[in-house]
């Protein structure tokens, strides 16, 4: 009893600075999220699946500063793709650094512009999926997202786009405490790729919900880094229809704290849905994966391959499940976590689950943890590589696995010089 008052103080404490908007079918989904918030309360260090992550920071009334981060001469990532551009500065979009919204060849609105309407192709899908992910664990976080987030874009695709939409998100205050919601829609035989990137603010919560139709495609990198204060709780949650396609990949470097969730349901036959990460921290760096995959068709398949390189006391944590309902025959889950500890003062926690109630599967994960082979170390040196040289070459290679997630093999090639570069600013 004590802890679900602490619980609801919290959260009362929580929410007493945020605005709620009324009105039209956003404010409906707004109330419906507030009233899931209230029954759960904010998450506590005791909770089963914040055991490892302690959330004080991302639930506190206010958003610890951040210092802003000193530009340096890297260009921005995804610098050299062609897309479409959509800023957001501290939460807030930011139309004159924008692209026009047009030039994607998809439909995309501000959700502070459409939620006012009294009918919109969105009423379907915000805070739906978000809801439907509270089980069988709670996600406060989310519903607090649902509820209050005030900014974000409504995207809704009905063929091919013609470039990949770029999200940006510029941290300006250093106190800034940003709550972005998107959905995206996938048409039958639609195909998106997202990219995102920025540090976005001194506290960030974004939840995004993807709904991908028969045969659409999903494509989703993103680039967590620079800002080495931030703090950051994102949440991805998807539904696949029939042979629908989900591939999401999230490179992370710096930040304090960064807990990423993703909820994914294949609930059409031959869905395919793959999670991915990489992330690479130094010091005072804590950084969490949290994965539901849900397979409820027949012949899906799922991968999550997560690798994380930690020195200097640096955190990591990966809680990933498998469930496989009853009927979902043929199912193939894979699932691998793997950490490569650079020294002895930094750790690795791992939660991986399988749950099946079908009896014609093939699911299998694993995890682990060590130090930079010594033997492959040694033969490097022993044909000349430099010793700084040759330990980036093994650390590349073991984030190899998930790089190779990403299909696109020019944002991949993006990804692997940013590694390169994180890799040449920090001795080993």
């Amino acid at each position: 009893m004590a802890l679900a008052v602490a619980k609801q103080d919290a959260l009362a404490a929580r929410i007493a600075g945020l605005s709620f908007v009324a009105g039209g079918w956003l404010g409906a989904a707004r109330g419906a999220a507030l009233e899931r918030l209230g029954a759960m309360g904010l998450p506590g260090k005791r909770d089963e699946y914040w055991r490892y992550t302690d959330p004080a920071s991302l639930k506190a009334t206010v958003a610890p500063k951040a210092s802003l981060f000193a530009a340096d001469d890297e260009p921005p990532v995804f610098d050299g793709i062609d897309r479409v551009k959509l800023v957001f500065v501290d939460g807030v979009f930011d139309a004159a650094q924008s692209d026009d919204l047009a030039l994607a060849g998809v439909e995309i609105e501000r959700l502070a512009d459409a939620g006012a309407r009294d009918i919109h192709w969105a009423a379907g899908l915000y805070a739906v999926l978000e809801a439907r992910g509270q089980v069988p664990v709670q996600r406060p976080l989310a519903a607090l997202n649902s509820a209050f987030a005030t900014d974000g874009l409504l995207i809704r695709v009905t063929g091919k786009a013609a470039k990949p939409v770029s999200l940006i998100y510029v941290h300006n205050s250093e106190t800034s405490d940003a709550i972005l919601h998107h959905c995206v829609k996938l048409e039958e035989g639609a195909e998106l790729t997202i990219l995102e990137n920025g540090p976005a603010a001194a506290r960030f919560n974004k939840v995004m919900e993807v709904d991908v139709a028969k045969g659409a495609r999903f494509h989703h990198i993103r680039s967590q880094g620079r800002d080495h204060e931030r703090r950051a709780v994102t949440h991805v949650f998807a539904r696949l229809a029939e042979a629908a396609v989900f591939k999401s990949f999230t490179l992370t470097a710096n930040g304090v704290l960064t807990r990423n969730e993703a909820v994914i349901e294949l609930l059409g036959d031959d869905a395919v849905a793959h999670v991915a990460g990489a992330a690479v921290g130094d010091g005072q760096f804590h950084h969490d994966d949290t994965v539901f995959v849900t397979h409820a068709g027949l012949r899906c398949e799922s991968r999550q391959v997560f690798k994380k390189v930690l020195k200097n006391g640096a955190v990591g944590v990966f809680q990933g499940k498998i469930l496989v309902k009853q009927g979902a025959q043929k199912t193939d889950g894979y699932q691998i976590s793997q950490s490569l500890l650079l020294d002895e003062d930094s750790q690795f926690l791992a939660k991986p689950e399988l749950e099946i109630y079908a009896d014609d599967v093939k699911c299998s994960h694993g995890s682990t943890s060590g130090a930079i082979d010594e033997t492959a170390l040694f033969y490097l040196r022993s044909r000349g590589v430099p010793m700084r040289a040759a330990q980036g070459l093994l650390v590349l290679a073991f984030l190899a696995e998930a790089i190779a997630e990403i299909e696109d093999e020019e944002i991949a090639e993006d990804i692997r010089a940013r590694l390169e570069g994180w890799l040449a600013r920090h001795d080993h």
